[in-house]
């Protein structure tokens, strides 16, 4: 028989309604029944494609004798950290003071019937594991709280009381420090600590992508010309795109890499990943020419389109896992890609396989990732592809959670516009699901953060939302100059003003959680250090210094940790050196814009913003005075470079 979390929307809820575990929702009533009954609370926060989520539930919510614990002694909530980020990061927020370090994946929280946390953990096996036998199982753990919680543990809960206490603490920065263009030092000496030299990227395994930093080393060697930063980069973007975290078969990144190598990923696949490296990739094609990079973006884009969206609209994220395990229809066994091979004509089947790394032993768990060891693709390639995927056709798809966002749906939108001005065709598609996800998710003149496709939105916009909507929204104004975008775009960022600032100090959420905004470049980009791009581009493009002045006071409170730690918000770094240096805005005629859009692109400096004249010429001004005009779109290069000189 089904639990509550059958009424519920979310997929991920939706995986768990026929969990023996009485859940409740997150709902008023969960916590009333708590303290009535006084119960200790067991929240559990997910997602639905996480591979160690499945692997709790089959392990401990599919468990008779866990599942009696849970529901005699227990009130149990579960929590879709997509559909409610505020409660997610409250609680990440709990595991960090509880245990001095990040939390994740499942997230396991216990709490007193009042619901003050007192343990946080992740992913809690049954019993306690020969990995850390000192860690006790999930059914030693929840026995003894409930012994405790019935014998009104005056330690338990006066450690409950003041993890609370910590917990409505508001914290702010020591002092300000003035804002340079020399934090770039400290970024570049912190990116180089981290820098693995072989492979590329900034940790050893596991290896997540890292797209801010990559973004902020690409803005730093067009600044300054930085070979360092440009080694890094290219190294990276270069090594990952091999195959493996990279699938080279239907195209999109996975969320990361089990190795050091980028060759063994967790298999699912989420939009914000692909969105942001959609983004990294084709500003690295415009600005080395990598014809490789560019093909990358566009395998990205594509993907998305062809297998993760419905109606112009995206899918949140795919799972790993198909037919009960990891990888299944990823993965090849050497004998059916031989066969393969055989079948349709190749006569040198065995050299392919051996270039596609396709061996007996297989590279992963006695089957085969498709990888280039050396990064090169064949030609052959092109039509092996296809074969490839008629063979996955031929499986079972993973899970797909079909759950619209607003703010990871707009990160692939502005993808797709910046993809425009090398490919037009993809500028259709950018305006298509802009405007599927403004019909979507702004119901009478109400933002909202999530739904299913064809549903109605239930869950109001949080702070990222307002922040990456408006910056799709201004990039759909530069690649399209429909001044509709523009005037969309100065709303959303009033109403995130108005709702979540505060004296330099930006708010995740309002409400029920009133969650201080992170400045770090975390899971993805800060939604900080977004709003401050959008600010500075509204600042710039209305010639409105309130805007301007909104986005250097956000800067200013953080100064004191961005000039010591860069590496953990490198792209609110980018817009201390865009503050800093300033915007260049070329305006010229509408024609001009269009029919010279991959000209402009091509422009070495990376704050560059367009703005339609009658003008048949190209002027180029700054943000408060034009610099220098000019009848020849090759010449803007040299000239925007000469107007620093002058400024």
């Amino acid at each position: 028989m089904a639990n509550r979390l059958e009424k519920e929307d979310s997929p991920y809820l939706q995986q768990h309604k026929n969990n023996p575990v009485d859940w409740w929702p997150w709902c008023d009533e969960a916590f009333l029944k708590a303290e009535a009954e006084n119960k200790a609370i067991f929240i559990s926060i997910g997602y639905s494609s996480c591979h160690w989520c499945h692997v709790m539930e089959e392990t401990v919510f599919e468990d008779a004798e866990c599942a009696e614990i849970l529901n005699k002694d227990f009130v149990c909530i579960k929590v879709d950290r997509e559909e409610r980020p505020d409660i997610d990061k409250h609680y990440q927020e709990v595991h960090m003071l509880l245990n001095r370090r990040a939390g994740g994946w499942p997230t396991s929280i216990f709490s007193t019937p009042q619901n003050k946390p007192f343990f946080a953990g992740t992913y809690i096996p049954p019993v306690a594991s020969e990995i850390n036998p000192n860690a006790m199982g999930f059914k030693e753990l929840t026995s003894l709280i409930a012994s405790k919680i019935a014998q009104s543990d005056k330690q338990l809960f006066d450690n409950a009381d003041e993890i609370e206490g910590f917990l409505n603490k508001t914290e702010h920065p020591k002092e300000a420090t003035v804002l340079k263009e020399e934090f770039s030092k400290n970024f570049m000496l912190q990116a180089k600590s981290n820098y693995q030299t072989t492979t590329g990227g900034f940790s050893v395994a596991p290896k997540f992508p890292h797209a801010s930093t990559l973004n902020t080393l690409l803005v730093i060697d067009r600044l300054y010309h930085d070979v360092s930063a440009k080694a890094m980069l290219t190294n990276t973007l270069t090594n990952m795109k091999k195959g493996g975290m990279y699938d080279l078969v239907d195209g999109g990144f996975c969320r990361y890499s089990t190795d050091n190598k980028w060759l063994v990923p967790h298999f699912e696949k989420m939009l914000y990943d692909n969105a942001l490296l959609c983004d990294v990739y084709a500003t690295s094609y415009k600005t080395y020419k990598d014809e490789s990079f560019l093909k990358t973006a566009k395998e990205i884009a594509d993907f998305w389109y062809n297998y993760m969206s419905e109606d112009a609209l995206f899918y949140s994220a795919s799972d790993a896992d198909s037919e009960g395990f990891e990888g299944t229809y990823f993965v090849y066994t050497y004998e059916e890609v031989y066969t393969l091979l055989e079948e349709n004509g190749y006569e040198n089947s065995q050299a392919m396989c051996q270039a596609m790394d396709v061996t007996p032993f297989g590279n992963f768990e006695g089957k085969n990732i498709i990888h280039f060891k050396d990064g090169v693709i064949p030609e052959w390639f092109s039509d092996v592809k296809i074969l490839l995927q008629q063979l996955r056709r031929t499986r079972v798809y993973p899970f797909i959670d079909k759950k619209v966002q607003t703010s990871w749906s707009s990160m692939m939108i502005h993808s797709l516009f910046k993809l425009s001005a090398i490919d037009n065709s993809y500028q259709e598609k950018a305006i298509q699901s802009l405007q599927a996800l403004l019909d979507t998710m702004f119901v009478d003149n109400v933002l909202y953060h999530t739904t299913l496709i064809h549903k109605t939105p239930k869950v109001k916009a949080f702070l990222e939302d307002y922040a990456f909507l408006s910056q799709a929204l201004l990039s759909a104004y530069k690649y399209t100059q429909n001044e509709i975008y523009l005037i969309h775009a100065q709303r959303f960022v009033n109403k995130a003003l108005e709702e979540f600032y505060s004296n330099g100090v930006w708010y995740f959420s309002a409400g029920e959680f009133t969650t201080k905004a992170e400045i770090s470049d975390n899971t993805y980009t800060s939604s900080v250090s977004i709003i401050i791009d959008s600010l500075l581009t509204l600042g710039t493009l209305l010639e409105d210094e309130k805007y301007t002045h909104f986005a250097f006071k956000t800067m200013e409170y953080n100064s004191y940790e961005l000039g010591r730690k860069p590496i953990y918000s490198p792209y609110m770094l980018t817009q201390v050196f865009r503050y800093l240096k300033g915007d260049r805005v070329i305006k010229t005629n509408h024609d001009n814009l269009k029919n010279f859009s991959q000209e402009l692109e091509n422009i070495a400096y990376p704050f560059t913003l367009h703005k339609t004249t009658e003008d048949n010429s190209y002027l180029i001004c700054g943000d408060t005075s034009c610099f220098a005009n000019t009848s020849e779109v090759k010449e803007l290069n040299q000239l925007i470079s000469n107007s620093f000189n002058r400024s």
